[in-house]
């Protein structure tokens, strides 16, 4: 082997030692998966605070779901995420109140 064939084995070989990893297009890498469970358990404490005053039937349920999925994601604010779901429980326990004394499926002020 002569060297200039040596040279070129070992440039193409460091070549491709440090060429990085290429990741799919549009795989969550860690710091965006924990950033998207971060934003779902914000938004679960804002939908159950929101559906005690109104839609609580659709509200609840979501803010409960959200809160789900941002704990099991491991989301660094699971204090709002224990909120959110709190919140959202009491949003179908309110609903659930408000049917006993109006005898509908919603309720009016």
């Amino acid at each position: 082997m002569e060297l200039t064939e040596r040279t070129h084995l070992a440039t193409a070989t460091k070549a491709t030692a440090t060429k990085p990893t290429a990741t799919a297009p549009g795989a969550p890498t860690r710091a965006t998966g924990t950033k998207d469970a971060d934003g779902m358990a914000v938004a679960s404490f804002i939908l159950g605070l929101l559906g005690l005053l109104v839609l609580n039937v659709f509200l609840g349920p979501i803010a409960i779901a959200l809160a789900s999925v941002a704990l099991w994601r491991g989301t660094a604010r699971r204090g709002r995420a224990f909120l959110g779901l709190g919140l959202g429980i009491a949003d179908l326990l309110v609903l659930v109140a408000f049917m006993q004394f109006d005898s509908t499926v919603s309720w009016n002020f």
